[in-house]
């Protein structure tokens, strides 16, 4: 089961979509999920030993999944949040499958490099993806991706949704530019993604020293600039203080190389801030610009409907509360993360979304002090929160696995050297 899970972690950013009846799209990274959850329980009871992380997000997670079910009681469309609940109880199982698997060290270092791999395998392709609008042409190269690679990834339903309401370019300038997102549905989700490894992938280039994995932080880096998404910008400066404040309180590195971290991070940010990502960047502070203004507007009308709706008003149901004409794939929600699961669930699970992130972050700080490795995943959370309060990946089957994959690891932190 340990190397089917390693596979898994590669497939995160290639789930192929399946369609067992009409009008139905499966991410098949879910049914990977559950058979890996099966694998689990019926290995743990045949040997006996069913482990469970006696750790508070272990606890906090189980609090979250009750109160997202319970809120099911008063949701006017049941149907509609008895789809998102579903989708969730598919995937949160592979916090219990990490949290059973890797309780060594080995096994948790070997599970980090995988998951690199697959980010540097779907980074090359965003990148291509992105280089191809100036060799084919943009028009083509859109064609290419809507006609042939997302009903593949995504399925036929969810890839006319997308098409749809598309978020796949960026004007910069006056001038368009199709935004890298590789496989997945936009380049909000392949951000949140690449946020979550970028770290990892430095921690083990500076921890191993393979190049590697230092090729892959420049993929990965560059992948993630070029989705275009402000947010993700915003989570990428949080990591990056983060992490020198954490490797200077820490002392794992010395005076002399933070001060070169910071010039050459300086450096790094300066050449960005004179391109076309820069632009992007610099108009998230314009408050005139369109989608700015739109989700401030959206913020607003979430906080109103907590005001009105402390418990929520059910898990799956703030589009149907907004509009109830909406279709259930239509993309209305707070762009907040915090606010999308407080106006669903209450503002009480909100809270505990955020202590969630918050164990996790601070058990993988704990261990960092023997492995630099856990820096690495405590700054991806960190990005992954702060890009939170400008998006939702909460929904995404690519997003939420590693998210639940990095907090199954801080869980585990008595784990053995061998």
């Amino acid at each position: 089961m340990y190397k089917l899970f390693l596979l898994f972690c590669l497939y995160i950013p290639f789930q192929i979509a399946l369609n067992p009846a009409r009008g139905v799209d499966l991410a098949s990274g879910r049914v990977f999920i559950l058979i890996l959850a099966l694998m689990w329980l019926i290995s743990a009871l045949k040997n006996r030993q069913v482990f469970v992380p006696a750790r508070m997000q272990t606890f906090l997670i189980l609090s979250f999944l009750f109160l997202s079910a319970f809120s099911l009681f008063w949701a006017n469309n049941a149907d509609w949040g008895l789809r998102k609940l579903l989708f969730l109880l598919s995937i949160f199982p592979i916090y219990f499958v990490v949290a059973g698997i890797a309780r060594f060290d080995f096994a948790r270092i070997k599970i980090v490099k995988f998951l690199v791999w697959g980010a540097g395998l779907a980074a090359i392709i965003g990148i291509i993806q992105f280089s191809l609008q100036f060799i084919i042409g943009l028009d083509q190269t859109a064609a290419i991706w809507r006609n042939y690679i997302t009903p593949v990834f995504l399925g036929q339903t969810f890839s006319r949704t997308v098409n749809v309401y598309p978020s796949w370019l960026v004007n910069i300038g006056g001038h368009d530019y199709l935004r890298a997102f590789a496989a997945f549905p936009d380049p909000h989700m392949f951000s949140f993604y690449l946020g979550l490894s970028l770290p990892m992938a430095v921690a083990l280039g500076y921890s191993l020293r393979k190049k590697i994995y230092l090729i892959f932080v420049a993929l990965i880096f560059l992948a993630d600039l070029l989705t275009f998404s402000r947010g993700g910008y915003f989570g990428l400066v949080a990591g990056l203080i983060f992490s020198m404040l954490c490797f200077a309180i820490n002392k794992k590195m010395s005076a002399k190389k933070i001060v070169i971290g910071c010039a050459l991070a300086i450096a790094i940010l300066f050449l960005i801030i004179i391109s076309p990502i820069g632009q992007r960047f610099i108009s998230s502070f314009n408050a005139e610009e369109g989608s700015n203004i739109g989700r401030y507007e959206n913020w607003v009308q979430a906080a109103n409907v907590i005001e009105n709706n402390p418990l929520g008003v059910g898990i799956g149901n703030y589009a149907y509360k907004i509009d109830p004409t909406a279709d259930y794939r239509m993309p209305i929600y707070a762009h907040n993360l915090y606010l999308d699961i407080a106006a669903e669930t209450g503002a009480i699970n909100a809270l505990i979304f955020i202590l969630i992130l918050i164990s996790a972050i601070r058990a993988l700080v704990l261990q960092a002090k023997n492995n630099s490795l856990y820096f690495g995943m405590a700054a991806g959370l960190v990005i992954f929160s702060t890009h939170s309060i400008f998006d939702t990946a909460l929904y995404s089957v690519q997003v939420l696995p590693l998210l639940l994959i990095i907090i199954a690891l801080s869980a585990n932190d008595d784990a053995k050297n061998n």
